[in-house]
């Protein structure tokens, strides 16, 4: 494998006026934009740049907001020949990150997008579902307490995002129950999330059997380059296998640390995050300390990134993994 991988954003990345800089100088990424804003129905790039901030944070429009900002950054990066030798993304960002590969169109990942998000806001009535980040607590414990837990509801990890930093998810009060347990086991801090949907635990069932149903019906594409999955941190190419995880990752704990992992451990000594915001980065950073990470989100951070790809290191980026 060559030793340059994109990784892409999920939930949470959001900010009003992303994508704006990128969209007003590159021809590419505005007609990523048009595309995916055919696709599901709606000007992707005005809700993107000027908001309201409430529409945008909707889940609905979060997530085809944020893949599309996404992948117009990468049609920018792919018009200075900038290919990745592999490709991960995080929880959304997944499905972002096979449309990179080839797996999908923008059309296609747009609109599925879009029901993703819709299916998952469906599945659990606002107010009855909670995340929460356990921070400093060894995962053994974490799941511990999530047992425990489990008398008042549905409650376990959700996301092993970097050492010392898991999200539990599933009904409101044992959530909440387990997060008091993981205090008392000493955890530095228990944060509760501002997100409208639990994600990556079983009450996302029904949203995972509705997405299921749309993907059987869709053609993806075997994919150009490797992607480290949530839901195994393995590497897929197959549709087959694309479309099972994209299921599967709904309802079980993403893995994102072991993604990472995959990617540093295959070689890749070069990761950008491509899209909105640099949360993907920092987690990088405490996996992988050896691990060069970039970001392009905007014009400047994009002639930074293409400057130390040209000047700091050599690339190589390739199409399998050997």
């Amino acid at each position: 494998m060559g030793n340059l991988a994109f990784i892409f954003p999920g939930q949470g990345s959001q900010s009003v006026g992303m994508g704006k800089d990128l969209y007003e100088k590159f021809e590419e990424s505005r007609a990523v934009f048009n595309e995916a804003s055919d696709a599901v129905g709606f000007d992707i790039a005005k809700l993107c740049f000027e908001g309201p901030e409430e529409e945008l944070n909707k889940t609905e429009n979060t997530q085809p907001a944020i893949l599309t900002t996404s992948l117009a950054a990468l049609a920018v990066l792919g018009a200075m020949h900038v290919e990745p030798a592999a490709v991960a993304g995080h929880s959304l960002g997944e499905l972002t990150a096979v449309a990179a590969a080839g797996g999908l169109t923008v059309a296609q990942a747009a609109s599925l997008a879009k029901r993703r998000g819709r299916y998952m806001q469906e599945a659990v009535p606002e107010g009855k579902g909670l995340m929460a980040a356990v921070l400093g607590l060894e995962a053994d414990k974490i799941m511990e307490a999530c047992r425990e837990a489990s008398a008042l509801g549905i409650v376990s990890p959700a996301n092993y995002n970097s050492p010392g930093q898991v999200v539990i998810a599933g009904e409101k009060a044992a959530v909440e129950k387990a997060g008091e347990l993981c205090q008392a086991m000493g955890a530095k801090r228990v944060v509760p999330l501002a997100v409208s949907a639990p994600s990556h635990c079983m009450l996302m069932k029904p949203a995972a059997d509705r997405l299921k149903e749309d993907l059987a019906s869709l053609d993806v594409k075997d994919l150009e380059v490797p992607l480290a999955i949530n839901a195994d941190a393995r590497f897929v190419m197959k549709a087959v296998d694309v479309k099972d995880s994209l299921v599967r990752q709904l309802t079980m704990p993403l893995l994102w640390e072991g993604c990472v992992k995959a990617l540093s451990g295959e070689g890749c000594r070069v990761i950008i995050e491509v899209g909105p915001g640099k949360v993907l980065s920092g987690l990088v950073k405490r996996i992988a300390k050896d691990v060069e990470i970039r970001n392009v989100d905007n014009e400047t951070s994009l002639n930074t990134t293409l400057d130390y790809l040209s000047i700091g290191c050599k690339i190589s980026s390739g199409k399998s993994m050997n």
